[in-house]
């Protein structure tokens, strides 16, 4: 199999660049990805038919917990699993060269946010340190490193210990991301409410079954109220993926030039939504060519005409109409 030329994904400059090289990883992902070729098979879409990125089919996520999602014969790989109950089945995403998922999330965070090394950041993911898996655990873990701060680190369940650290840093006014899951920011706010001037709040979301599920708005006003911030910073990521979208305040996400938002409409999972317009959220991730780069999400949100967008939600089982459209 010929591999693909992965320097290609990071150096994308303008739309028409984005445009071509996702329909090459189309045709690359046609040829060698059988899960997925025989999804655009059964919806009678091939490279042939398809012209611009707007038409290529998008892979319900859900395969990856049903069946081995991947365009390469390589047999070494990075597992990365999806948080889940012990009844739920788990996604896998099988990851043949992490170097890719190094480089995107590096970059990204670059774009958005400049150097690690300008930061100290402190962890507070508890029900991903809980278990194995976690492609968010092994990004953190690396900005971590990158920082190079002798204070930078994990925190599980200790919160008066991080409620500590964090007046210490803000006592020295040093520059601090404190990235955490929702209901453990939630615990934090609540239980050490404080005042940070120097440090970035970032929620990756989710409440993990620990607390009741909260609007983005309800969340972010509680946590603001508690932590003294201005805004809170938000990640959208999964398993299923290797790049990310970031907000930096009120749910408005953007992302790095190698991946893309796309809407479908509700009813109709072919038929893609205008701007502004409430859809099924479609990811388009370059950087997962050794994967799938076109998966159909289980979220609800918008896009706006500068390529940003929102998450609004998720589907309910009985919302999905038609995603997906044959069992392998």
């Amino acid at each position: 199999m010929k591999e693909f030329d992965t320097h290609r994904i990071f150096n994308i400059a303008h739309t028409e660049d984005f445009n071509a090289l996702a329909l090459d990883v189309f045709r690359f992902q046609y040829k060698n990805n059988k899960v997925y070729k025989q999804f655009c098979e059964l919806l009678k879409k091939s490279p042939q038919k398809v012209s611009h990125h707007l038409e290529i089919p998008f892979l319900p996520i859900s395969f990856f917990k049903t069946h081995r999602v991947t365009s390469t014969q390589k047999e070494a790989y990075t597992l990365f699993t999806s948080s889940g109950t012990t009844q739920s089945i788990t996604s896998k995403h099988f990851v043949p060269d992490i170097a890719l998922y190094e480089e995107s999330f590096q970059r990204a965070f670059k774009q958005f946010y400049g150097k690690p090394e300008d930061f100290c950041v402190l962890a507070l993911l508890p029900s991903y340190l809980e278990r194995k898996g976690s492609s968010l655990i092994y990004m953190v873990n690396s900005l971590i490193q990158k920082s190079e701060h002798p204070d930078s680190g994990f925190y599980l369940h200790n919160l008066e210990e991080l409620h500590q650290k964090l007046q210490e840093l803000e006592q020295n006014k040093t520059k601090t991301l404190l990235i955490g899951v929702s209901f453990a920011l939630l615990d934090l706010s609540e239980q050490f409410p404080i005042a940070l001037k120097n440090t970035i709040v970032m929620e990756t979301g989710g409440m993990k079954g620990r607390r009741k599920e909260l609007i983005r708005e309800e969340l972010h006003h509680i946590l603001k109220q508690g932590l003294g911030v201005d805004s809170i910073h938000s990640e959208y990521g999964m398993t299923e993926l290797l790049s990310q979208g970031y907000s930096k305040g009120d749910g408005i996400f953007t992302t790095p030039p190698w991946m893309k938002i796309i809407t479908r409409d509700t009813e109709d999972p072919l038929t893609v939504q205008p701007n502004r317009k409430t859809g099924g959220i479609n990811v388009i991730d370059l950087a997962n060519i050794y994967s799938c780069s076109f998966i159909a999400t289980q979220d609800l949100g918008k896009t706006h005409p500068n390529g940003s967008f929102e998450v609004l939600g998720r589907f309910d089982d009985s919302d999905i109409r038609g995603c997906n459209l044959m069992v392998l």
